[in-house]
């Protein structure tokens, strides 16, 4: 059995995720899809990179991260349908997105998590150690933030369905009784909440570019991470944010009431108030979604699609 993965190279999560099946299954990988038995659409979105010819020709294994259509007849919803007639089955990491995925299609859909490299992400029990390498006080509240805030064409505009506005208005309300409350945010197009953040005179710091190491120390350093996202795959954070034992409250959105507690989950920008972090809950349920034992059941599907 051989299986091509679709390329992205955008320097995002599924990015990583691909590298790391590939080098995981060395001896399972096609760098060709004329060569293989299976097509794995990692990155759907860019599924038209792939000619039809090999699409009608193998097994076709789709992954969908989330479902973004606010009304029929849109170009992602048309898009969907065209992809739609050369798919074999569907793989989704989130059961908001299994459930949303099911009123679409009629296809085989699995529901398989993303895993987390728990060599990459871990605890460090020296947070005062930490911030001294990063410049930041021992007696800050940090507050994190490490998802794209803001739309690709126009940056200062929202993303909305990562609800950076609603992760604003949090640390807005924080700050007003908080005052060294300070914000740490990492990774591409922080734009808009920079902007935010600056407006009102909160105390931020941003590392865009930093390694996968300087990410995992910063996850040691937080009080807490926020995930206010309106629509999510994952988020990764979450995993992350529960692997390196950081007190996290998220949304009900992708994989939350998979890994969080109920106590730290809110609605809303109100409803913050009433959530509270569960370490030790989170770390004993991101357990199972450590990078071996997921690798395990993503072979055993794409076995079972082989030979089916």
């Amino acid at each position: 059995m051989k299986v091509y993965l679709n390329n992205l190279n955008e320097n995002w999560v599924v990015d990583r995720f691909r590298n790391d099946w590939i080098l995981k299954n060395p001896d399972l990988y096609s760098e060709k899809a004329e060569n293989c038995e299976i097509i794995w659409l990692i990155s759907p979105w860019t599924w038209k990179n792939t000619p039809k010819r090999h699409l009608k020709q193998k097994k076709v294994l789709c992954s969908i991260y989330h479902l973004d259509f606010e009304k029929k007849g849109t170009s992602e919803e048309k898009e969907f349908y065209k992809r739609d007639k050369f798919v074999d089955i569907y793989h989704v990491i989130s059961q908001h997105t299994y459930q949303d995925l099911q009123k679409l299609t009629d296809k085989p859909i699995k529901y398989l998590p993303f895993w987390i490299d728990d060599n990459l992400f871990f605890y460090m029990n020296d947070k005062d150690k930490i911030r001294g390498k990063f410049n930041i006080k021992k007696e800050d509240f940090l507050i994190g933030s490490f998802q794209r805030d803001s739309e690709g064409k126009n940056p200062k505009l929202p993303k909305l369905i990562k609800g950076p506005d609603i992760f604003f208005e949090i640390v807005n309300d924080i700050f007003l009784s908080k005052k060294n409350l300070r914000v740490i945010l990492s990774g591409k197009r922080r734009d808009y909440l920079i902007g935010r953040l600056e407006e009102n005179n909160i105390p931020f710091n941003y590392f865009e570019s930093i390694s996968i190491q300087e990410i995992n120390e910063l996850y040691n350093m937080l009080d807490m991470y926020i995930v206010s996202s309106r629509l999510e795959g994952g988020p990764q954070a979450i995993l992350e944010s529960a692997l390196t034992k950081t007190p996290i409250i998220s949304t009900d959105v992708g994989i939350a009431s998979e890994v969080l507690s109920s106590d730290s989950i809110f609605d809303d920008s109100k409803s913050y108030k009433n959530a509270t972090p569960n370490v030790d809950y989170a770390f004993e349920k991101v357990q199972k979604y450590k990078i071996d034992n997921m690798i395990t059941q993503y072979n055993e599907m794409l076995v079972s699609l082989y030979e089916n």
